[in-house]
């Protein structure tokens, strides 16, 4: 367990030192030069070279793009992610302000997902070809197929114009925009009416994934259910119910516990169009409107960020197999 936790650890070091390096050499391959953006103002005025020049100096671009990669590397390395160009304050401040509202989102988003899904794949692999099942797949489908950012207008027509306009309260209930007040119980859980703020966003972001989910796992079951000790159990005279909680279930998690963890690191940082539409505060959000404004400290920082968090998922999706599975041994190469 030791040496599995030490080698991924390194593996993530090393993750995070290609995407800075990466990330770094594109936005120095740009041939638009922040210096003379900001200097113009966004504009096709031509900027004043002085201005420039003292610009680049207090970006720290003045330098030879080598130096430039040390130094960001060295202040990498004590935490540092640098300074935005257009708030001027530290990267590490706007992450502190960003990554909850994402971290919360995400997490909801993933227990909606891993609660329904998971549901919905074993009764429909329980009852296949069932009336249930045929019900079960199709939803999957047009959830599937409808994009994220169609169904989110949706929701919002439906609750913020036909529900004010036909005085439907319970649907008019739940905020169309914002993130509400920031009132949770251990990071996490919502309170005092804060919960509603959540509904309509964590339902829009986990109704893919949702239906992603579903069908992984009633492939899984079915595939689980056809092998030779499953089987066996059967004849052994075990009942159903004991058949799929000790032989079925568990065996066909792994596949679903892998997708759990990618989508929850991938919905940290990739809730763009979700954010955008309710008006959330999020990391997806803020690289956007970074990148727009060539803001590279602020997009290199929080793209560092999500692949942190993508990587600290995708390890304890490998330390959740050894549960899973006991053949598995992280300790083994």
């Amino acid at each position: 367990m030791g040496s599995f936790l030490l080698r991924r650890t390194l593996q993530l070091l090393f993750v995070l030192w290609g995407s800075a390096t990466l990330l770094f050499l594109l936005f120095n391959a740009l041939p638009t030069n922040p210096a003379e953006r900001f200097a113009s103002g966004g504009g096709n005025r031509a900027p004043d070279p002085q201005v420039v020049h003292n610009l680049e100096v207090k970006f720290g671009i003045d330098k030879p793009v080598p130096t430039q990669y040390v130094n960001y590397m060295k202040g990498l390395l004590h935490g540092d992610l640098g300074t935005s160009y257009v708030t001027k304050e530290p990267v590490t401040d706007i992450v502190k302000e960003k990554l909850p509202p994402s971290l919360r989102l995400a997490f909801w988003a993933i227990v909606v997902e891993s609660v329904v899904g998971i549901a919905a794949g074993a009764l429909s692999a329980r009852k296949r070809n069932s009336a249930g099942d045929w019900i079960t797949t199709i939803t999957a489908v047009v959830l599937s197929a409808i994009p994220v950012f169609v169904l989110a207008y949706l929701i919002k027509q439906v609750t913020g114009v036909y529900a004010y306009q036909h005085a439907w309260p319970s649907w008019a209930s739940f905020p169309t925009i914002g993130y509400g007040p920031d009132k949770y119980v251990l990071g996490v859980i919502p309170v005092d009416g804060t919960w509603k703020y959540l509904v309509q966003p964590v339902f829009v972001l986990a109704s893919v994934g949702t239906a992603i989910l579903a069908r992984i796992t009633r492939t899984s079951m079915l595939e689980t259910m056809r092998l030779d000790h499953v089987r066996t159990a059967r004849a052994k005279g075990l009942t159903e119910k004991k058949v799929m909680n000790r032989h079925v279930r568990r065996n066909a998690m792994i596949p679903v516990v892998t997708v759990i963890g990618i989508d929850f690191g991938t919905l940290v940082g990739a809730a763009i169009l979700t954010e955008t539409v309710f008006n959330l505060p999020g990391l997806g959000s803020q690289i956007v409107a970074s990148a727009k404004a060539f803001d590279a400290p602020v997009v290199l920082g929080l793209t560092l960020v999500v692949t942190l968090v993508y990587g600290l998922a995708t390890m304890a999706v490998d330390i959740s197999y050894a549960y899973f599975d006991p053949r598995v041994k992280l300790g083994d190469d």
